[in-house]
């Protein structure tokens, strides 16, 4: 599976979201991921047989949906191991990367700073098909993330290298799947609302940013290790300059009601999953009552550890330490709207009964 840190990964919610998904639709069937963020998810359902379509506006996102749901295994596994390994034996060349994140910056030590640069100008001067460029770009992704210096997000980096960020990088095969028979398997890089006009599936599941914390600021790296084009940057972190123009709605304590009713009011599927934080800017009411004119409206809540940064404590930007989270939990929250919903209200009673 995708293994990337990242703020709001379902990691842990992963295997009950496939299993709601199964309940909802036994004989598998289509599921369009609007935010898909590490493809997480998306990889799960894919690999319990689902057809999946995955979108993301972010690029580094794409390109791990492009890998981990539209590539097809059987096709591309040779050819992106023997990439691999090509690029595993580089030594480092250090440029514009390099510079930004290891000498302006502190993401990366130098010695790896330069290999992922030699590595990723080997990816570019390849001009591999889509797919295999996602596939191969996406192990480098991964292994980059594997000897960071952070604190799981991008907004700062660590004072003194994190042990991790001293072991020399090494680039695995990532763990791409074949597609399930007869199902669709197609990676987006849409706004979420094209996306929703455009696609439509027997299953639609929403997890959208919730509150202030951008994906693209938090992990703005990622975007340029993956666009390669070495944009103008800002402050100590080093931010891309689109960091200031690219924002979301969805980030917006203001917009974000909005902009989740346009969203929910152009699905084109038969049952509606969303997931949302209790940290967010909408409350369990407002949700519930965008999804009313769907139908019947069930609601599942689940206790979890938030994100592995907060156990990590609060830093500020020069990467030190100055307090620690005063929050470690969450409680997701999971709405059913549409024909799915009444049919799982009743699979829950008759297991009530029966227990």
């Amino acid at each position: 599976m995708p293994v990337i840190k990242y703020l709001g990964s379902k990691r842990l919610l992963v295997e009950r979201i496939v299993t709601l998904c199964q309940t909802l639709h036994p004989n598998a069937g289509t599921v369009l991921d609007l935010f898909s963020g590490t493809s997480r998810v998306g990889h799960a359902l894919k690999m319990a047989g689902f057809g999946v379509y995955a979108n993301d506006h972010n690029s580094y996102a794409h390109t791990l949906a492009m890998c981990y749901i539209q590539a097809h295994a059987p096709r591309l596994r040779d050819d992106a191991q023997r990439i691999i390994d090509e690029l595993n034996t580089l030594p480092g060349c250090a440029g514009p990367f390099t510079k930004t994140y290891s000498i302006d910056s502190r993401y990366f030590h130098p010695d790896n700073a330069r290999r992922i640069e030699a590595m990723r100008n080997r990816i570019a001067a390849l001009d591999l098909e889509p797919e295999l460029h996602a596939v191969v770009l996406t192990s480098l992704l991964e292994a980059s993330d594997r000897v960071d210096s952070t604190t799981g997000v991008q907004m700062a980096y660590l004072k003194s290298w994190a042990p991790r960020a001293l072991k020399p990088i090494a680039l695995r095969l990532p763990n791409m799947l074949p597609h399930p028979e007869g199902r669709p398997c197609r990676a987006f890089n849409l706004d979420a609302l094209d996306a929703a006009h455009g696609l439509s599936a027997d299953i639609a599941y929403l997890d959208p940013p919730y509150n202030q914390h951008s994906y693209l600021g938090n992990y703005h790296v990622w975007e340029t290790l993956v666009r390669w084009d070495h944009p103008e940057t800002y402050g100590i972190a080093c931010k891309r300059i689109d960091c200031k123009e690219r924002k979301s709605e969805f980030n917006s304590k203001v917009k974000i009601e909005h902009a989740m009713r346009r969203v929910i009011d152009a699905i084109d599927a038969k049952t509606l999953i969303v997931s949302f934080n209790d940290e967010g800017y909408l409350s369990r009411e407002q949700i519930e009552s965008m999804l009313e004119p769907l139908g019947t409206v069930a609601v599942i809540d689940h206790d979890h550890p938030r994100y592995v940064g907060c156990k990590i404590g609060i830093h500020n930007q020069q990467g030190q330490k100055v307090g620690r989270v005063g929050r470690v939990r969450n409680t997701e929250h999971f709405f059913i709207a549409g024909q799915g919903a009444e049919m799982f209200i009743e699979t829950q009673q008759a297991a009530a009964i029966a227990g």
